[in-house]
């Protein structure tokens, strides 16, 4: 039965092609512009690690003076380094990672190439597994290299691309400022989108291609970047932030279960009263653990006119459904003397209406195919945007299905009140005036 109501479907469709066409028109501009928006909403709003993002967390503590102090007021978003030493040696989590951002000058073997800047993560060993960074050759470093401030380092595919031809280069030696540093890995691919690890960085900043040691980093005082407040009297001199009053350093710990959670919350908040009763601290305890997508909530890392946009777009698809609903009504209305006919040979409401709703979703899927084109071609100018994340904008095996799913769900919905009326008409009234 649903090839003959589509076989009358199409014949319907031909019989008038303005009104076909303006209806095809009308869901395709809709469809295009809220799938481009929605695309774009979808890859900024995703997942970066899926599968381990639930048991990553972000702490919090208050180390600042009383100069300012609002209570409930949320705590620093970084860590001092004294701070972040003592958490990372406390070792209370499954894995911890200390890190902060940099650029590292790099003096390529080859005579070919000229010295130049490549962006670079100062951190420590934990940072590969508990980030689950996929590796090309080798591995990463050890707690034994960070302890030691060894000079080791892992470099991107990218990077191993441009100085090694893409060969294993674990072994190798990669000068960078004038020190000598033995490759131990080459990361695979990888881009974690947002950038959820430093969005001091840029909410969807492209990865490093060196990573190395943070305390070898500090002890070679290499360039560093990133925000970094400071209260009293620390005027943030970047020779000696190891003893100054600012926090610049961003702490990331891996906990496996709800108990661990709650664990490492106690063991945060326990560390802030010593820390008080030390000197140190001088604010009343205050600490947070955040789930890595609550941290990306909390920095409204998704930008809001993305999200205004979309809702924008999904405005303009109803006022084209609306437009639509009213071109069907007028075509299902003039067919009252076909639709008569079937009715008066024995074809039920029913029948009629899963007929015209098969001519209305057609309509949509045709209306589908056609906002898919426009959807490709929004989302190749966002990408000419300048904007970080515009190199996202890219349509995914998910949002290719919902495109066609919204297309003819919306497009049936709009079909049913037209379908319905236009089986309201009385067979008999219809024949008479035939």
């Amino acid at each position: 039965m649903f090839g003959y109501y589509l076989d009358l479907a199409l014949r319907s469709l031909k019989r008038n092609k303005m009104l076909t066409a303006l209806m095809v028109l009308a869901i395709a501009l809709g469809i295009g512009a809220s799938m481009t928006t929605l695309t774009v909403l979808h890859v900024l709003s995703g997942d970066p690690l899926p599968g381990a993002s639930a048991t990553l967390f972000y702490p919090q503590l208050d180390p600042q003076d009383m100069d300012g102090y609002e209570p409930d007021r949320e705590p620093p978003r970084q860590v001092t380094w004294i701070d972040g030493m003592n958490l990372l040696h406390a070792r209370r989590a499954d894995h911890q990672a200390l890190m902060t951002g940099g650029a590292v000058p790099v003096q390529p073997a080859q005579s070919g190439l000229d010295p130049f800047y490549s962006d670079a993560r100062y951190t420590s060993s934990d940072f590969f597994p508990m980030f689950q960074t996929p590796f090309l050759y080798g591995h990463g470093w050890s707690a034994a290299d960070d302890e030691g401030k060894a000079r080791v380092v892992v470099i991107s595919r990218s990077l191993n691309d441009k100085l090694f031809g893409g060969k294993d280069s674990t072994g190798q030696t990669l000068r960078m400022k004038d020190t000598a540093f033995s490759i131990v890995g080459v990361l695979d691919e990888w881009r974690p989108n947002p950038h959820f690890y430093d969005v001091n960085m840029g909410n969807y900043a492209s990865s490093e291609d060196v990573f190395l040691p943070l305390a070898t980093a500090r002890q070679l005082q290499l360039d560093r970047n990133g925000s970094m407040d400071c209260w009293g009297n620390g005027g943030g001199d970047e020779s000696n932030l190891e003893n100054a009053p600012c926090v610049w350093l961003q702490f990331w710990v891996q906990l496996d279960s709800p108990a661990k959670v709650a664990d490492y919350k106690a063991f945060l908040a326990n560390y802030s009263r010593e820390q008080k009763a030390l000197g140190r601290f001088q604010r009343p305890v205050n600490v947070r653990l955040s789930g890595l997508m609550e941290w990306l909530d909390i920095n409204k890392v998704v930008p809001g006119d993305v999200r205004l946009q979309a809702w924008l777009a999904l405005g303009f698809l109803l006022v084209c459904l609306v437009n639509t609903v009213g071109l069907m009504l007028a075509k299902f209305l003039r067919r009252a003397g076909e639709l008569g006919v079937r009715r008066a040979l024995g074809a039920s409401r029913r029948e009629v209406f899963a007929q015209l709703l098969v001519e209305s979703g057609v309509v949509g899927l045709a209306g589908g195919v056609c906002g898919l084109l426009l959807a490709f071609g929004g989302l190749w100018l966002v990408r000419r945007q300048p904007s970080d994340y515009a190199a996202l904008a890219h349509l995914d095996m998910t949002m290719l299905l919902a495109t066609f799913l919204l297309a003819v769900g919306s497009t049936l919905l709009a079909g049913l009140l037209p379908a319905w009326r236009a089986c309201q008409i009385t067979p008999a009234l219809q024949l008479k005036s035939q």
